[in-house]
């Protein structure tokens, strides 16, 4: 086979990972769209609520998705050096481990909740909204820990289709659950026909309750999947199970008895712990930027809240992408085939740039678009869109780094990934934001965020094309 259809078969591969999981993301943005009109139609005080803690949400979620990285990266691995067994292994002490962080994570966002808004300099009027938001996200953060869990392990082993399936589900039962919990019991025009459609008229709270039943709906089918469907990984059903102790918890079977392994967990440590980090000071950062965001009014943090949501539409192909890189260069890695790697990740760089580029202009032409289908504040409309059409230019470059960091983590590369997003978030985004801000309002957060996600695409692409994280193999 010639070089070039090695490319052509290579790139055919890094799609046929990549729909499934672009499919789940892009539901899941417009899962956050559906939401956020929900909310957006209770007025500019609702949005606000949320939007002022989703700095904070985004933190955690952050690093829910480190401490499953740490041990999905290892049975992509694994899975290419076809040690399935040892992937099995590196599963059990996943679950038990990332479960048992995100209890604790539970348990740290429970206690700030009360002062959290407070914290960020929310207005009075949305304090209270935002604190019991906040609250009931905190409880549902092990239910969130264990659907990254196991389907980063199934998206690593090469299954995208059936945790793509399961996360369009979670949006589907999150558009249910928050139509049935934010709105009271109403008359809804149905081809002409009234029908009387059950609310709990919760407002607010009725949208944390919502997403956080979603969740946990999910992440129970989606250990069910892992455990006892997946081809590689199923714990149970492979044989007899044992019955007692840590096995029958974890679905041991005989010759394959569950047992902590220092070096597995000492090596997800390594991978977890800089993304950990990394999400940690940027997530603080965003907390940075709400403070900043915050002093400008209402008006301000709602549309700064809903163009995030807007935005995320044109990006999550990125970030699909970058799952199924993260995918093909650690089971290349794993494989011991370092030049089949680096060419996933070439290929995967720019077929994310190409397909972000496209969605970057289509947001800038449907702007208002969708500005309308997500509040029917004109104050809101009218600044949203203005900010949303800067971002647009930064989209091809903000693609490089997204992509470049799924291949560099299947690689095992993840502190450097995290040095540069710090060095650009802290160093251009909030120094500019800072300066920009009292002088041109939220514009002028944007105009820094637009500058920053370029800068830090030029500094991924540097790295990808140095080569030197190929050195890097941790299974």
């Amino acid at each position: 086979m010639s070089y070039r259809e090695q490319n052509k078969e290579y790139l055919r591969k890094v799609i046929q990972l990549s729909i499934p999981a672009v499919l789940a993301q892009i539901s899941s943005i417009i899962m956050q769209y559906i939401d956020a009109a929900m909310v957006g139609s209770l007025g500019a005080t609702a949005t606000a609520a949320i939007g002022l803690v989703s700095s904070t949400t985004w933190l955690f979620g952050g690093l829910c998705v480190s401490a499953a990285t740490g041990f999905s990266v290892q049975v992509a691995q694994l899975i290419g050096a076809e040690q399935e067994k040892e992937a099995r292994g590196v599963l059990r002490q996943a679950i038990l481990c990332t479960l048992l962080f995100g209890l604790i994570a539970s348990a740290v966002g429970i206690g700030i909740s009360l002062r959290l808004p407070v914290w960020l300099g929310g207005a009075e009027e949305i304090c209270q909204d935002a604190s019991r938001y906040f609250l009931i996200y905190a409880c549902a953060i092990p239910f969130a820990q264990m659907r990254h869990t196991a389907g980063s392990a199934l998206q690593c082993s090469g299954d995208m289709k059936v945790p793509s399936r399961l996360n369009i589900m979670m949006c589907g039962l999150d558009v249910i659950f928050n139509s049935l919990l934010i709105f009271p019991t109403r008359q809804v025009s149905l081809f002409g026909i009234y029908v009387t459609v059950a609310g709990a008229g919760l407002g607010v709270t009725g949208a944390a309750l919502g997403t956080a039943l979603a969740e946990a709906v999910t992440a129970v089918l989606m250990l069910y999947a892992v455990c006892f469907r997946s081809k590689q990984l199923r714990l149970a059903g492979r044989s007899q199970v044992c019955a007692a102790g840590a096995d029958a918890v974890c679905g041991a079977t005989p010759g394959e008895k569950f047992q902590f392994q220092p070096k597995c967990l000492r090596t997800a440590l390594c991978l977890a712990l800089p993304m950990a980090f990394e999400h940690t000071v940027m997530c603080g950062a965003h907390i940075a930027e709400t403070r900043i965001v915050a002093p400008l009014g209402t008006v301000s943090v709602a549309a700064n809240s809903l163009a995030v949501t807007a935005e995320s539409l044109c990006y999550m192909p990125g970030s699909g992408i970058g799952t199924a890189a993260t995918t093909l260069v650690g089971q290349s890695i794993g494989a011991g085939k370092p030049d089949k790697a680096k060419r996933y990740a070439n290929l995967a760089v720019i077929l994310g740039a190409v397909v972000m580029t496209c969605t970057g202009g289509l947001m800038f032409l449907c702007a208002p678009l969708m500005f309308s289908m997500l509040t029917p504040d004109a104050a809101i409309r009218e600044l949203g869109v203005r900010v949303l059409r800067i971002e647009a230019f930064a989209e091809p470059l903000f693609a490089v780094s997204i992509v470049t960091t799924g291949a560099l983590r299947g690689a095992g590369d993840t502190l450097i990934p995290s040095m540069i997003n710090l060095a650009s978030m802290w160093g251009v985004r909030i120094t500019a934001a800072s300066f920009l801000a009292p002088r041109l309002g939220l514009i002028g957060v944007w105009i820094a965020m637009c500058g920053e996600l370029c800068v830090r695409g030029l500094l991924f692409l540097v790295r990808l094309l140095r080569g030197k994280w190929l050195e890097k193999k941790i299974a």
